[in-house]
């Protein structure tokens, strides 16, 4: 495997990061992850513009789109891989010692590429199931989820409690107990035709693909809610899934060991999938 670390590619065994790297003593950075089908990164741009973002707010020092464009790109090609999962870390970097953020000078750029082709088709068949965990989504007012940071003990936490449980994926309460997202998946149900989802405001990453099924749902001229949700409302809902950019459309079919209306992946979970997967193949 050949890895971009800084300014250059290297071999996995060869790639050091330093220990006095803030990334690895205090989560001081982001990550965005990304997927390539047949070669092509899929939606790139939508991408690069929230790791902007995220790096605006905290003052970390990024090359341009084309540039990371270029990384990205370069990362597939001396994988030879065309069906990807890929992650670019940026970190603040190495500093002098101290909790000063100035104190740095260089950050720190890493991507990786892995081959990846998708979940297990019975995934999709049968789908998958959840648990609503015990610790609750950091506040927005303290770390924003908004942010795609290195921190990310919150969402480990979460499944770590889900593979308790059995499950397969944790989803996390607000502390007022509305639902907010899962611990690495934004959620979606649906209820008598209806999808509905929790809002950005609830304190949420708003994910890429969580964006294109709303963008489609509205195509498809189906309703969508975004708002405050007590657990209930998924529990009792028709049917549910799970997205993310290797999820895509990951049918819920089950929480707290409660079926989510048949249990079976529902028909408008399974017709949106099909379209998401449309405007996959037109990328």
């Amino acid at each position: 495997m050949w890895i971009y670390l800084q300014d250059r590619f290297v071999r996995k065994e060869e790639a050091k990061v330093s220990v006095f790297d803030r990334g690895f003593l205090y989560g001081d950075g982001l990550f965005e992850t990304f997927r390539a089908y047949h070669g092509r990164i899929f939606l790139l741009s939508q991408h690069l513009e929230r790791l902007a973002q995220g790096a605006d707010r905290l003052a970390l020092p990024l090359p341009t789109p084309s540039e990371i464009e270029t990384i990205l790109y370069q990362t597939l090609e001396k994988n030879g891989l065309e069906e990807a999962l890929l992650r670019l870390t940026l970190t603040r970097g190495e500093g002098e010692g101290g909790f000063d953020p100035e104190r740095c000078e260089h950050p720190t750029l890493l991507v990786t590429a892995r081959p990846f082709t998708g979940h297990p088709p019975e995934r999709y068949r049968n789908g998958v199931t959840a648990a609503i965990v015990q610790i609750r989504r950091n506040a927005p007012a303290t770390l924003d989820p908004a942010l795609k940071s290195t921190s990310f003990l919150n969402n480990v936490i979460a499944k770590l409690e889900a593979k308790k449980e059995g499950a397969f994926e944790g989803l996390l309460m607000t502390l007022d107990g509305y639902l907010s997202e899962g611990s690495v998946s934004n959620l979606f149900w649906v209820r008598q035709g209806t999808l509905q989802t929790p809002s950005p405001a609830v304190g949420l990453l708003r994910g890429i693909t969580r964006e294109v099924v709303i963008t489609l749902a509205h195509q498809k001229e189906i309703e969508v809610e975004e708002g405050f949700y007590r657990p209930e409302a998924l529990l009792n809902a028709d049917e549910a899934f799970l997205t993310n950019s290797s999820f895509e459309l990951m049918p819920l079919t089950e929480v707290n060991g409660r079926k989510i209306g048949s249990g079976a992946p529902g028909p408008l979970t399974q017709a949106l999938h099909q379209a998401f997967r449309e405007v996959v193949r037109e990328r």
